[in-house]
């Protein structure tokens, strides 16, 4: 990733204005504001987003994001594309809320969605290794994320337009 990319972000009504939100349970990344490079990503989110809160319209807001920029000025953590050992013990240590995200005003990386829930699940009960986990991690394919997880991350993001999809 360099220069300026597209993002976006899919939710049940345009955000022009993107906010730091504090999540009401453990995600992969922590609190903030989840982008992504991918639309097809974002269209699927936003419809899923519906769909569980039976109400709504799928929206898919896009944005410019200066990536070089960010990453020269801000603390910026990126994974690989695919899981590593580095990215399950983050994304573990965050659903278990003991992750200082704080250390970070950005986070990039593989997005352990629905799909592979029932192997994450099976790695925090102890049931799965490290070693088995990534294993089977890696037959998957993971979508991308971006936390923003500070107001000042947000500044390097400029809303261009919403569409209901």
């Amino acid at each position: 990733m360099s220069g300026n990319i597209i993002i976006y972000h899919g939710s049940t009504l345009p955000i022009e204005q993107p906010k730091i939100l504090t999540a009401q349970r453990t995600l992969d990344f922590g609190s903030g504001f989840y982008a992504t490079k991918n639309y097809d990503q974002a269209v699927e989110w936003a419809k899923k987003v519906c769909f569980r809160k039976k109400s709504g319209t799928p929206v898919v807001s896009v944005y410019e994001f200066d990536l070089d920029d960010a990453i020269t000025s801000l603390r910026v953590l990126q994974f690989k594309d695919e899981p590593d050992y580095d990215w399950l013990d983050f994304v573990y240590d965050c659903r278990r809320g003991k992750q200082d995200l704080f250390s970070y005003d950005m986070v990039f990386g593989p997005m352990a969605n629905d799909s592979v829930y029932a192997t994450f699940a099976l790695y925090e009960s102890g049931v799965l290794s490290r070693e088995e986990t990534i294993k089977r991690l890696k037959v998957r394919r993971l979508y991308n994320q971006i936390l923003f997880h500070t107001e000042e991350s947000l500044e390097y993001c400029s809303f261009v337009e919403s569409k209901e999809v």
